[in-house]
């Protein structure tokens, strides 16, 4: 299948000539993080709802993708009766065949999981799925130990948070969220199936957007990211993996752009002045170290090296990777068909441990026993089904004496 990622909440700052010809596509009434909003609820809206609906259909229907990925649809504003992602999505679903599977996937910060509904045979009523950025934030938070900006949130209870993702979806379902100034966040998933939530450790946002561009392996100790890999990759919300991340490549992802002039020095000086609430780069001069955007330099670093795939290290992440998927494609995919009568429950084990269980519609039960954490726990016992995966010989032999090591992770299935 391929994807389309689509951009349905701004235009960009150059070469967008639009509001020449048509400034009805724009208003001042609100706000986005990169410029004016879209006219979505305002006089002359309809023809601009219009643009928007047709413009998925035309990628769904002319050129046959598979799915779309609407970036960043909490900076669409829509104060209008019936919010334009509702409408986009009942009229993509209502033009194409019923028996022709299209996904359509959100990034949406507020964890609005309304959207997510299932219908007659657990088919989406509006979008199939969300990227979960609540596993994310907590599973970086366990095993890099960083909580400066939006980690905040998860700096107290991360392993906690990590477990009601595993089991319900979204950690943050009406909470207040410290990095938002109080504000509640996100809706009850309740209902919600856990294959509508799009589980990763990296994606081009949470690399793209650090200073330095590293990636995870670069700013955690590789046995902790082997351990957050086996987790995410078996549990039963669908991973998804970043480029280059199945064989841990050593290539940063910087955020690069290609702009000229004033708008250049702005988003130079922009991008530097972002960091300057993190600790580590408090100092101007620091702030100063961080790459340009705008240089050839930046971009050219960026790109991956395939030839590293070859070294013995990146070969033995790469089979690490096939192998976790190979068994998610064997033995638990073929329990989530039912994905809609799915139950989940977690308990956690001090700061650092979690046993999460799932029982499937055909009575199968899923188990994972985790130590997302430096020392060994002691306080677990041994569930009656087969281990289907350990990260070695040591950890089963360890959870027999009723602890885990460190960094360890197992997976039990009963059938």
């Amino acid at each position: 299948m391929i994807f389309l990622d689509v951009v349905y909440n701004h235009f960009g700052p150059e070469g967008n000539y639009l509001r020449a010809y048509a400034p009805e596509f724009f208003t001042d009434r609100h706000h986005t993080p990169w410029g004016e909003a879209i006219n979505f609820d305002g006089r002359g809206s309809r023809v601009v709802r219009d643009f928007f609906i047709h413009n998925a259909l035309y990628w769904l229907q002319e050129f046959h993708f598979d799915g779309l990925r609407f970036d960043a649809v909490h900076a669409i504003v829509d104060d209008s009766p019936r919010h334009i992602l509702t409408e986009l999505a009942e009229m993509v679903r209502a033009s194409l065949p019923p028996d022709r599977y299209v996904h359509l996937i959100l990034e949406n910060d507020a964890n609005q999981a309304s959207l997510l509904r299932r219908g007659e045979r657990c088919r989406p009523q509006a979008y199939t799925a969300q990227w979960n950025d609540d596993f994310h934030h907590a599973a970086h938070v366990l095993i890099t130990g960083e909580h400066d900006g939006y980690y905040c949130d998860y700096k107290e209870k991360p392993i906690e948070q990590l477990g009601r993702c595993l089991t319900e979806g979204f950690a943050y379902q009406g909470e207040k969220s410290r990095h938002r100034n109080g504000q509640t966040r996100g809706e009850s998933t309740q209902g919600v199936p856990l294959t509508a939530f799009i589980s990763f450790l990296q994606n081009h946002d949470q690399v793209g957007n650090r200073a330095n561009g590293e990636r995870l392996t670069a700013v955690a100790d590789s046995s902790a990211v082997h351990a957050a890999v086996a987790v995410m990759a078996l549990a039963p919300s669908p991973p998804m993996l970043f480029m280059g991340e199945e064989f841990a490549a050593g290539t940063p992802f910087l955020y690069f752009c290609d702009f000229q002039g004033d708008l250049a020095k702005a988003v130079t000086q922009g991008r530097r002045s972002e960091f300057a609430r993190f600790a580590a780069f408090a100092d101007p001069a620091a702030r100063e170290r961080i790459p340009d955007p705008n240089v050839v330099s930046t971009f050219e670093r960026s790109r991956i090296d395939w030839n590293s795939i070859g070294q013995a290290e990146h070969q033995e992440w790469l089979m690490y990777y096939r192998g976790l998927l190979k068994l998610r494609r064997e033995v638990i995919e073929p329990h989530l068909s039912s994905a809609c009568r799915i139950r989940g429950e977690y308990r956690t084990h001090g700061s650092f441990g979690l046993t999460a269980w799932w029982k499937f519609a055909d009575q199968a039960e899923l188990t994972l026993m985790a130590n997302l954490g430096p020392e060994p726990i002691f306080d677990f016992l041994t569930p009656s089904a087969p281990v289907i995966y350990a990260t070695n010989k040591d950890s089963i032999a360890a959870l027999e004496k009723g602890s885990l090591r460190s960094w360890s992770v197992l997976w039990f299935l009963k059938t």
